[in-house]
């Protein structure tokens, strides 16, 4: 039963991002519960330590890679390193709408952003965007080397573990939006 527990929490995201817009079934949670959302969402971000990142190729077809992030901002815009040779660069360049899923590390939750990416060259912020253990993979850093960042516009949450749950006749997580306050 685990290991389908586990599949079930590492296939979903990926028939959301077939699905379009979850059926309409978006809602806005109260303040008090986006707080604890929020705060969940980062955890388990945190400790999950990867995530996926989903992209769209030319048939519209979801591809799927492991990424290294770092950890979400303030506002939960999330950075990637990557080489800009990579077929992810020329799908977010085609179309920007990603998907990340981050799966708890006990597997009893996991994060799922939808937001746009936006490919950044810029050297002071590829400076700040780096881990050293990238040096080997990295080792022309001023031209093999390019971010992704992601602006979120909405996440779900579900974490058996904090006592957030999908709701019950839909399955839908809690969903969170962001805005230009956030």
């Amino acid at each position: 039963m685990r290991t389908i527990g586990k599949f079930a929490l590492l296939i979903f995201p990926l028939m959301l991002i077939t699905s379009s817009a979850a059926n309409g079934q978006e809602s806005r949670v109260p303040d008090t519960l986006r707080t604890r959302i929020l705060i969940v969402a980062r955890d388990i971000m945190k400790n999950a330590g990867t995530c996926a990142l989903i992209t769209l190729n030319d048939e519209g077809q979801a591809r799927v890679r492991a990424m290294s992030p770092f950890l979400p901002e303030k506002d939960f815009t999330i950075w990637f390193g990557t080489n800009p040779e990579s077929r992810k660069v020329e799908q977010i360049k085609k179309d920007p709408r990603v998907t990340l899923y981050y799966l708890d590390n006990d597997a009893s939750g996991y994060v799922t952003i939808y937001g746009t990416a936006q490919l950044v060259n810029d050297p002071k912020e590829k400076e700040k965007h780096w881990k050293e253990e990238w040096d080997a993979f990295y080792p022309d850093r001023q031209e093999g080397y390019l971010l992704i960042k992601v602006k979120p516009v909405w996440m779900e949450v579900l974490s058996i573990s904090h006592d957030i749950y999908a709701d019950p006749v839909t399955w839908q997580p809690p969903r969170v939006y962001f805005d230009s306050k956030d």
